[in-house]
Order: C-alpha cells, then structure tokens, then sequence
C-alpha cells in the first residue's frame, strides 16, 4: 500500500536584510528625537552590532549623496551612547548632521548632544 503524499516541507523565511532592517528603525526615530547605534543593534538582536548599524547607515548617506537627494533615511538622528555626533564626517559637509538636529530643535554643542538622557529614542521600549 501506498502512502499518501504528506504536507509540503515548510517554506523558509524571506532571508532579512540587515541593512534594511536598520534603515527601518531609523525611519521611527521621532524628529527632534536621538537614538544611538548599540540601541538599534540590540533591538535588531545583534547587541555587539554598533559598527554593522553604522556601516547600514553610511550606505543610506553614500546612496543619498550619490543620488543627488535628500538622505531617505533620517541617518543624523543616531549618534554614539555617549550622545556624540561621531557619523558626521560621513554627511556632504562635517556640518550638516549638526545643522540637521539642530532643524529638528536638538541643541548640539562640542558635536554631542545636549541633553542626550532627555531626547533618547530606545527602540526597544519604544516598539517592544
């Protein structure tokens, strides 16, 4: 006797884009908010991925720069734990990730961020 054919073999989950992945989370960040690269690799599971986190980033800001546009993924509003504007050589200008906070009413001195606790976005508390 024959046995009948059983269910088909799960298919695998799409396979996740890590750069995309964190352009995502960088997408939710508030205006007027900052979040840091350690706090977005650990939401995404990588929590030793700062670095992953700031290489997503300047690909968006390369692309962007490239592109002749603006940035699509808002790459000024993540600094270091510390609240330092550590990306900003990254940016068109060594000025232009201040001058961006600074439009969305974040007040930055010596390129960190006054006030850092305060503004803090945590993705994880944010979006579980």
């Amino acid at each position: 006797m024959k046995k009948p054919p059983g269910p088909p073999p799960p298919t695998p989950p799409a396979e996740r884009n890590y750069f995309a992945d964190v352009h995502e989370v960088v997408r939710l960040v508030p205006p007027g908010r900052v979040t840091s690269y350690g706090a977005i690799a650990h939401y995404l599971g990588a929590r030793h991925g700062s670095r992953a986190v700031g290489y997503a980033l300047m690909a968006a800001n390369l692309d962007a720069i490239t592109l002749k546009k603006e940035a699509p993924v808002p790459a000024h509003r993540v600094v270091n734990r510390l609240g330092q504007l550590t990306g900003r050589h990254h940016f068109p200008t060594p000025s232009a990730m201040r001058e961006r906070l600074e439009a969305e009413g974040v007040r930055v001195a010596d390129d960190a961020v006054v006030e850092f606790k305060q503004l803090f976005w945590d993705p994880s508390a944010e979006l579980g």
